[in-house]
């Protein structure tokens, strides 16, 4: 019989979901493999200190599952069909894993594209879904408008008309599940039209590369350069849609530059095509005033795609597209064909947290917190990485950092994670035929820690530059 170490978090209750979760995870990490015969529930219940109900609800729901077996006369066993997870059975040398067999976080994790979730406004979103449910009728908990709430859609309208400088109006805003669900919906909708081609900025995200590659158009990359993105060379791409990020575009943190503009609006129109913006930080501004979305210059030739991601939580799932009346009402009809709306109740939520005024507060908040860890993280670039050219500083929540001459950029990021910092190299967000020639470079993130620790995580990340130089 073998001896079981599942540590329990007794302050967090469900003591049988934790014991179940931990055989779970023994299992998927090859500590406990097939065949291996477990305690008796009274055995078990004794050394976790915990009534027996409680193992015997855990084995309940494990053999359920198929994790484990039990037949009279032998006993309780992991079940012949249960196996680790490949990748837990191979665990990296030398990397840390938790009790639950999964890579455990580095101690400074510079991860782009994270907002501080500590920060999320819990009494004040609280306080907005409880002024919704007082005043929710009971009709409005049934199958949503699959556009969004309409109080929800006026509420979008007005602020991103006051702060964005959209041409917004409730019959153009839909509601969406995060940017990325608008885009997967209008990618499909730009196949069903005709469309074979999307062009894409050079370099781009390349967590949205995968999405964008499965909706059955080529993707045209055209590159970016220090005034943005190249307009004459999407317009020899071929291309009649093109996904940009003009405020602050990701990786670089180049704005695109007014001439641009102007060169890609006229574009659009002569092409009779349509842009996607993907406004994806447009709430942080540091150094120069806020530059208004491209839609509300030509509101009938761009969507205009954001979300609460960022801002919020991207546990939330909530954002929304701003488009021409004829793609509002598609995007509408995609909605009820195949999946009937977002959540009610955290739209509601939202709508009052926006009317309320939490939603501005919350943001100022953060955007003086997100200046601080900014100043914190490019002065001790400065200071540990003197030859390292930093961009993006003016926006956003992560910095572009091109390492000095003769990095090698993979060694760099090993030589991180083992000084405990983990970063993103650059080079994957590069297309194949660009990526030799860029520079090597690194996209921090700096929204999820503190000043100081930002200052130790450069200093680390500085002594794995110098390691790490000339290969």
């Amino acid at each position: 019989m073998t001896d079981i170490h599942l540590p329990l978090d007794r302050s967090a209750g469900r003591l049988a979901a934790q014991i179940a979760a931990g055989f779970r995870a023994a299992v998927r990490s090859g500590r406990l493999t097939a065949g291996t015969r477990l305690p008796s529930s009274r055995d078990l219940a004794r050394d976790l200190d915990v009534s027996r109900g409680v193992v015997v609800a855990a084995y309940e729901q494990l053999t359920a599952e198929g994790f484990l077996i039990a037949r009279r006369g032998d006993g309780t066993r992991i079940a012949p069909l249960a196996r680790p997870d490949e990748a837990a059975a191979r665990p990296r040398q030398g990397a840390p894993v938790r009790p639950d067999g999964a890579p455990a976080p580095l101690p400074y994790d510079l991860t782009p594209g994270r907002p501080d979730l500590a920060a999320f406004p819990r009494e004040r979103w609280i306080a907005a879904a409880r002024a919704a449910l007082r005043t929710l009728p009971n009709d409005a908990l049934g199958y949503p408008d699959a556009a969004g709430v309409p109080a929800l859609r006026a509420e979008l309208a007005g602020y991103l008309g006051r702060v964005r400088a959209a041409h917004a109006d409730p019959a153009r805003v839909v509601v969406m599940n995060g940017v990325a669900h608008g885009l997967s919906a209008l990618l499909a909708m730009l196949r069903d039209a005709g469309h074979r081609e999307l062009a894409v900025e050079d370099p781009t995200s390349a967590r949205q590369l995968p999405m964008m590659e499965t909706a059955g158009l080529r993707l045209a990359r055209v590159p970016v350069d220090a005034e943005g993105l190249d307009v004459a060379a999407l317009a020899r791409s071929g291309a009649r849609a093109v996904l940009v990020t003009p405020a602050h575009q990701y990786p670089t943190g180049v704005v695109l530059s007014p001439a641009r503009r102007a060169e890609l609006i006229a574009w659009v129109r002569d092409v009779d095509g349509l842009i996607l913006e993907d406004d994806y930080d447009a709430e942080f501004r540091y150094d120069r005033d806020p530059v208004g979305c491209l839609q509300g210059v030509d509101p009938d030739r761009v969507v205009l795609l954001g979300s609460v991601s960022k801002s919020l939580a991207p546990a939330l799932r909530l954002g929304w597209a701003v488009a021409p009346p004829s793609v509002a009402g598609r995007l509408g009809e995609h909605r009820a064909r195949t999946d009937l709306g977002a959540p009610v109740l955290e739209q509601h939520a939202l709508t009052e947290f926006l009317r309320g005024g939490g939603y501005d507060r919350h943001l100022r908040t953060m955007r003086r917190r997100y200046r601080a860890r900014r100043d914190a993280l490019a002065g001790a670039l400065a200071a540990h990485l003197p030859d390292a050219r930093v961009h993006g500083v003016s926006a956003g929540i992560h910095l572009y950092v091109e390492l000095p001459a003769g990095c090698d950029e993979d060694e760099v990021v090993a030589r991180a994670a083992r000084e405990g910092v983990a970063v993103t190299g650059a080079r994957s967000l590069w297309s194949p035929g660009r990526a030799a020639a860029a520079p090597p470079a690194l996209v921090l993130g700096y929204a999820g820690l503190s000043e100081t620790r930002l200052v130790k995580a450069a200093e680390l990340l500085g002594q794995a530059v110098t390691h790490g130089a000339g290969g």
